[in-house]
């Protein structure tokens, strides 16, 4: 009967230590390191944001002149050629995805480079997107992202959220406070009561400097689309890209770029279902044989994979780094898979 309340002590000692174990490791699995914003109610986490509500970076100016000039049409299916406006039709243009330039205008048809005219009901007009990357002038004091979709944040961390609640908008770029793992993602903490999922944004991770590149480099994230430029050790540009879709993926890998042209015209897949044909490619600089960074005036979905396996970028964006190499200049391309 006397050994019983020291069987007592050390059965309230353990199951102490069992209590308190877990509680350690769970916080230990699901949130990072995330300095004032470990706690992300307390008063020091919300000066962070409100003190900083925007990464301290400068988007480039957009060239509205080249976005301008590169206004083209889409080819729809289906297409007929004439010899003159109303005139005998004398071929077809192939299915898939084309794009044409127009010359000339007349009683509701379009003259191509060829003399030969289309409908033009059958001629969808594309407009190059606005979008800008950013100058980084100093060392970021948060990770920055871009919000990839218009999303509604959440008010913690893997919760619902509420149609009351105002959007964030695409291309919004957004600091990151707080990290936690919720199932099988990290959310991220971008303000005040404000939680997004990892995969509503793309996220800037900065690298180190790869074996074998020159003073001007870029580094190209496939998961998260996401391109950085460097002189040197220092990260000077970050821009959103496109890379290509499952079964055209960019190689991972380090480059040269080794060709340059301000355009140059691509076409491919003759005969298949995913047959194109782009007129006046801008700003392209090809670094793994027939693959390339360049710009891309046919969508306006960069974050998200888009392409055959180049790079695609915004037009003001490919003519920065065009720009910014020049005409036969070292540039490495540092493409890895980023997870």
């Amino acid at each position: 009967m006397r050994r019983l309340p020291i069987i007592l002590i050390l059965s309230a000692m353990l199951l102490a230590a069992v209590i308190a174990l877990p509680a350690t490791s769970v916080q230990a699995d699901n949130q990072h390191d995330n300095g004032p914003c470990n706690d992300a109610g307390s008063g020091a986490c919300l000066s962070e944001m409100q003190a900083n509500p925007a990464p301290a970076v400068t988007p480039i100016e957009e060239d509205k002149t080249e976005v301008n000039a590169y206004s083209f049409f889409r080819v729809l299916p289906n297409t007929l050629l004439y010899n003159a406006p109303n005139g005998a039709t004398v071929g077809a243009l192939n299915n898939g995805f084309s794009f044409v330039i127009v010359y000339a205008l007349q009683d509701g048809f379009a003259k191509l480079r060829d003399g030969r005219w289309v409908e033009r009901s059958q001629l969808k007009h594309s407009y190059a997107s606005p979008y800008t990357g950013v100058a980084i002038d100093q060392g970021l004091a948060f990770p920055m992202a871009w919000v990839i979709q218009t999303s509604i944040p959440s008010t913690s961390a893997g919760a619902a959220n509420s149609p009351k609640t105002p959007p964030i908008g695409r291309y919004t770029r957004v600091n990151i406070f707080a990290t936690v793992h919720v199932g099988q993602w990290d959310w991220y903490l971008v303000g005040p009561g404000q939680w997004l999922e990892q995969r509503k944004v793309a996220r800037l991770i900065p690298v180190s400097k790869p074996d074998g590149a020159g003073d001007k480099w870029v580094n190209v994230n496939l998961y998260e689309q996401v391109l950085t430029a460097y002189q040197g050790d220092k990260l000077i540009f970050a821009t959103l890209i496109s890379s290509g879709l499952p079964g055209w993926q960019t190689h991972p890998g380090t480059f040269k770029v080794w060709d340059q042209h301000k355009a140059s015209a691509m076409t491919g897949a003759m005969g298949r279902s995913d047959y194109y044909s782009l007129p006046a490619v801008p700003y392209v600089m090809f670094f793994d044989n027939d693959i390339s960074l360049h710009g891309t005036y046919w969508h306006d979905g960069f974050g998200f994979k888009h392409s055959h396996g180049c790079v695609n970028m915004s037009i003001s964006d490919a003519k920065w780094v065009y720009d910014w190499i020049g005409q036969g200049g070292d540039l490495t391309v540092n493409v890895i898979a980023g997870n």
